[in-house]
C-alpha cells in the first residue's frame, strides 16, 4: 500500500505542478484540513506511513523524539494540518511563521517551484493568519482564554498537558509594518500568545522576504531581541513550570566573521538551539525558467553551503547548544552527511514536495541503515563525526 500511494503522487505529480504553486498548495492544505476531521482518517495515515526504528530514537532539547527527521518551518504556516503531518512520521514538527497580527504577504505570485534544479523559490513575506487565530486552532478544550487587549493573550488557570501528538516547534516573526526598533515587541508578544501550545520556539531573524529583518542578526540587535525575549520566556516558563527552548534561525548567507559574531551573543543567553539554514538569496547556477526570480532559494542548490555553515557551527558551539540541520535533504545520505557534519537533527521541506508524503519513512530507513552499516548504535552517536 505504501508503495502504491507513493507511486500514485508521481503519477499525480505532472499534474500538480502544471498549476500555481502557491494554490496547489494552499488546496492541499484545505483538503487535508477538512479529512482530517473524519473519524479514523489520522489512524489510517499513521497505518500507511508511520514505521519507526529504534535506532532512530534520540533526545532533543532534553526530550526524547522516535527520530531526528523534522517537518521545517513554512509548510504549515497556520497550525492547520500538523496533527496529519505527525502521522507522516516526522518526529517534530515546526509550524510557522507566525507574526502578532495577521498579514496578507507580499504580491502574488510568490512561489515558484524549480524542477530542474529540485529547488523552490519563494517570496511568501510571512503571510499567516496571526498568532491569535493559531491559538484558538491549537487550544484545548479546557483551556480558556481571555483577551486583555487587541495584541496580547492571557491565559488563565493551568495550561493543557499535551496539546500536539508529537514535539511541535511554532516559527515567530515580526509583521511587516513593524519597524526594526519595534521588533522585539512583535517577538515577544508572539511568544507569549502561544506559550502554552510550544514545545519549542524559533525565532525568525533571518527570511530574505520580509525588509530588513536579517539586520537582526548583527550583534547589537540580536543581544536587544535575545534579552527581551528570553526575559518573557523565563517569566512565563516559571509561572507555569515549564521549560521551553528558543532556538533561533540564521541565513546562509551570513559570512563567517558575522555568524561567529552571532554565536557569541547567543552563547550569553539562555539559548537551546540553532537552525541552519533560512533560504538563500545567492544564486548559484540554475536551469529552470524561475531561476531570475527574486526571493529565498530552497532546495538541493542550498545543500553544500547548508552543510558548510553546520560545520563552522558546530566547531564553535560543539554539543552544548544542539543544531538543526535544514537545506537540500532528499534522502537519508543527505540527512546522515548533515548529522556528521554537527546536526542533532534535520529538517525538510523543499523534497517534501517533490518526493511526496512517503519520503518521511524512506529518508528515515535510510538514515538507520547508514546508521548501522557504520557501526552507531544511536543518532547522537554520530553528531558531529566528521570532526
Amino acid at each position: 500500500m505504501k508503495l502504491t500511494l507513493n507511486n500514485l503522487y508521481r503519477q499525480l505529480r505532472p499534474f500538480l505542478f502544471a498549476g500555481d504553486a502557491e494554490k496547489v498548495h494552499e488546496r492541499m492544505l484545505s483538503s487535508v484540513e477538512f479529512i482530517s476531521k473524519i473519524p479514523g482518517f489520522l489512524p489510517l495515515l499513521r497505518k500507511v506511513f508511520f514505521e519507526e526504528n529504534p535506532l532512530l530514537h534520540t533526545q532533543l532539547f532534553d526530550n526524547v523524539i522516535d527520530n531526528p527527521i523534522g517537518l521545517a518551518a513554512g509548510f504549515d504556516k497556520d497550525g492547520r494540518i500538523h496533527p496529519a503531518l505527525f502521522a507522516l512520521g516526522f518526529g517534530f514538527v515546526e509550524i510557522g511563521t507566525v507574526t502578532p497580527h495577521p498579514q496578507k504577504g507580499n504580491p502574488r505570485p510568490r512561489l515558484f517551484r524549480l524542477p530542474e534544479d529540485q529547488a523552490v523559490i519563494n517570496r511568501m513575506g510571512f503571510n499567516n493568519q496571526g498568532a491569535w487565530k493559531m491559538a484558538e486552532r491549537l487550544v484545548a478544550k479546557t483551556l480558556k482564554i481571555k483577551s486583555a487587549d487587541a495584541d496580547l493573550f492571557e491565559v488563565s488557570g493551568d495550561y493543557p498537558a499535551n496539546i500536539s501528538s508529537g514535539m511541535l516547534g511554532i516559527n515567530i516573526g515580526k509583521n511587516k509594518d513593524t519597524t526594526l526598533e519595534n521588533a522585539t515587541d512583535d517577538y515577544v508578544s508572539a511568544l507569549s500568545t502561544l506559550h502554552p501550545f510550544a514545545d519549542y520556539f524559533t525565532l525568525n531573524i533571518s527570511s530574505p522576504n520580509t525588509k530588513d529583518l536579517r539586520n537582526m542578526q548583527e550583534k547589537e540587535a540580536l543581544r536587544i531581541l535575545l534579552d527581551s525575549v528570553c526575559a518573557r520566556r523565563d517569566e512565563l516558563d516559571r509561572n507555569h513550570s515549564r521549560n521551553t527552548p528558543l532556538l533561533v534561525k540564521l541565513a546562509p548567507d551570513l559570512d563567517e566573521d558575522a555568524l561567529k559574531n552571532s554565536v557569541r551573543v547567543m552563547q550569553e543567553f539562555s539559548i537551546q538551539g540553532v537552525i541552519a539554514t533560512n533560504t538563500t538569496v545567492a544564486r548559484p547556477v540554475l536551469k529552470s525558467k524561475y531561476r531570475t526570480e527574486t526571493g529565498g532559494l530552497s532546495g538541493k542548490p542550498l545543500q553544500k553551503r547548508s552543510t558548510e555553515m553546520i560545520r563552522t557551527l558546530f566547531a564553535e558551539l560543539g554539543t552544548d547548544i544542539p543544531i538543526i540541520g535544514v537545506g537540500g535533504i532528499f534522502n537519508g545520505a543527505d540527512a546522515y552527511e548533515k548529522i556528521k557534519a554537527g546536526a542533532a537533527a534535520v529538517q525538510i521541506y523543499t523534497a517534501l514536495i517533490y518526493e511526496g508524503p512517503g519520503l518521511v519513512r524512506k529518508v528515515k530507513a535510510e538514515l538507520a541503515d547508514l546508521l548501522e552499516r557504520d557501526g552507531y548504535k544511536s543518532v547522537s552517536e554520530a553528531v558531529g563525526a566528521d570532526h
